[in-house]
């Protein structure tokens, strides 16, 4: 990166949240990464539209990171900005909305999902238990519509509040508005960034609501392999199929590259199983499309992107 960008982008923001090669391993759930030329921590709106700014005048690459948990970065790192959301980017706010009931949760974009589930549950609202367990943030999932037991933001979402990256503009869309499918938005096909989502929830009984939080975290840590970095479910889910029941099929369970391996309590997640790079990692999962494609004739998609 241009010396002049580091420059202009000290001027606003504190140098303390600028870094330069930060190991994006320290970034990434599946803890590996390489550095990245520049690292900024965004506390609010102006900063990133100044940011935004800096990098479109420099012709810098730039890439917006919520929590690292659907990202796989490669070893060599990535050549460019990486800009992190925080501050005032992480509220979540409550108040009653205009039916009577309901409520309207308010969170930012860099907002965990899993604190905006357990927040709304603590104040007896409903609609938010399937996400009690995703460990992205709002923005990540507004991006790819994220979802688990059933539920998809797209039950919930009353509006998102989005940033055109290359404008400024900042309007509000409705779900309808946001394309919502599977593991998929409008966010995806267009240059926008999410600032906040508002989710229209329900007032319900707390005990019922913890219960069915509680009921789901048994599920998941009896059939997900939690003790080890990953990056959740690892390819998407083929119409019609179940990626990890195609990969067992396969007689994939327990396949390594490296450090990086096809988890054996759920043939769905790729994890590090101590150890693994980046490449180990797509190389898995090049081995893992290739085989089930001969053994199944279904080519699977990764979920996970691939910086």
């Amino acid at each position: 990166m241009k010396e002049d960008t580091f420059f202009k982008l000290g001027k606003k923001i504190d140098g303390s949240r600028i870094k330069s090669d930060e190991m994006m391993a320290g970034h990434t759930t599946f803890r590996v990464g390489g550095p990245v030329s520049c690292f900024i921590e965004v506390c609010d709106t102006p900063e990133l539209l100044y940011c935004l700014k800096v990098l479109r005048e420099n012709d810098e690459r730039f890439f917006l990171l919520g929590n690292g948990s659907n990202l796989l970065v490669h070893d060599e790192g990535y050549e460019g900005c990486i800009l992190k959301l925080s501050g005032s980017f992480s509220d979540i706010t409550i108040k009653p909305a205009e039916d009577p009931g309901y409520y309207v949760v308010s969170a930012g974009a860099a907002a965990s999902l899993i604190n905006v589930s357990i927040k709304s549950a603590n104040e007896a609202l409903t609609g938010l238990e399937f996400a009690s367990g995703i460990p992205g943030t709002v923005g990540g999932a507004m991006v790819m519509n994220a979802g688990a037991y059933g539920g998809e933001m797209k039950d919930v979402v009353k509006t998102v509040t989005l940033l055109d990256i290359n404008t400024g503009d900042i309007c509000t869309r409705t779900a309808e508005e946001m394309g919502f499918g599977y593991r998929d938005s409008i966010i995806r096909h267009n240059d926008l960034i999410v600032l906040r989502a508002d989710f229209l929830l329900k007032k319900g009984d707390r005990d019922s609501i913890w219960e069915k939080i509680e009921e789901l975290k048994e599920k998941r840590v009896s059939k997900q392999p939690l003790e080890y970095p990953s990056a959740g479910s690892t390819f998407k889910r083929p119409e019609g199929y179940f990626a990890g029941k195609l990969i067992e099929d396969s007689g994939l369970k327990g396949y390594s590259v490296g450090g990086a391996c096809v988890s054996e309590k759920h043939c769905g997640f790729v994890i590090n199983k101590g150890g693994a790079t980046a490449a180990d990692i797509i190389t898995l999962i090049g081995d893992v499309q290739r085989i089930v494609k001969e053994k199944q004739g279904v080519m699977l998609e990764p979920e996970v992107i691939i910086l």
